[in-house]
């Protein structure tokens, strides 16, 4: 069977992403705690930017699922000393049976790694164009709280950023659900992505909605999520920027004007920006 790497939302259909949502759901809540499938596997954790919670997570995860993870710094392959990735590709292949990957850069590098005939899977652990894995998270902590992924409205506030751009997908992929993105002009879901959402919520019944508006929230929403205005730290350039920012920082007064009840739930991809993102 050909490998299949786990890239991007899009290259799933919603029978696979709800499989693997449910399936994290078992394993977070114990009841799968003696399975291990990765049992004689090895993963490879590259991450060439700095990470908490993700590089944590994949590390334990490959761990408790029965896998030797080896973990690997910006600077520890060879492509920084002019390697093809292709090359790097074929070498890794013959060691590891995954290779997780977080980066600032675009995605085609991951599917430059994933084009090369190996038996290697590519994971992606974050991208300048998607963070499936985050989105894959997020629908676990919906399902863990409302029993259900239909039917489920979701505020994001903040800029559209690959979290932003994997919760669209995701959410557009399931049947029944509702997206309202609430950007700084400028700063939205970049339109293509956008439109790719969309027209996955066409095929589902879903609703995926971008706007700037603070004055015009949705009221009666499940969750409201937002993010860290400087992705993975990379600056903006100047100041100016934060004045735009400011007014979608999510307080108690948002909260309180856009919630159906008192379980409504807040989500972030963290870390948090006390004071910034979040009061």
């Amino acid at each position: 069977m050909p490998v299949r790497h786990a890239l991007s939302i899009a290259d799933l259909d919603a029978s696979d992403l709800r499989h693997i949502v449910e399936r994290s759901v078992r394993f977070g809540s114990g009841r799968m705690a003696d399975a291990r499938p990765l049992v004689g596997r090895i993963v490879g954790i590259y991450f060439r930017k700095p990470s908490t919670r993700t590089r944590t997570s994949f590390t334990a995860a490959a761990i408790r699922l029965g896998a030797i993870p080896i973990a690997y710094g910006p600077g520890d392959l060879q492509i920084t000393t002019g390697e093809t990735l292709e090359d790097t590709a074929r070498t890794l292949s013959g060691y590891l049976d995954i290779l997780v990957i977080r980066t600032n850069e675009s995605m085609e590098e991951m599917r430059t790694l994933a084009a090369v005939q190996n038996e290697m899977a590519i994971v992606n652990a974050l991208t300048e164009d998607e963070h499936p894995t985050q989105a894959i998270a997020d629908l676990g902590t919906l399902l863990e709280t409302f029993g259900r992924l239909q039917d489920l409205h979701v505020l994001y506030l903040g800029e559209g950023n690959s979290t932003a751009a994997a919760l669209a997908l995701s959410m557009a992929t399931l049947p029944g659900m509702q997206l309202t993105l609430v950007t700084p002009e400028g700063y939205g879901l970049p339109a293509p992505q956008l439109e790719r959402a969309r027209k996955l919520a066409t095929e589902t019944g879903s609703v995926i909605e971008q706007h700037h508006d603070m004055a015009e929230l949705p009221r009666n929403v499940d969750a409201v999520y937002t993010s860290r205005w400087q992705t993975m730290g990379v600056t903006k350039g100047g100041d100016a920027w934060r004045d735009r920012f400011a007014p979608y920082k999510v307080t108690a007064e948002v909260m309180a004007r856009v919630s159906k009840t008192s379980d409504t739930i807040f989500l972030h991809d963290l870390p948090a920006v006390r004071g910034e993102d979040v009061d």
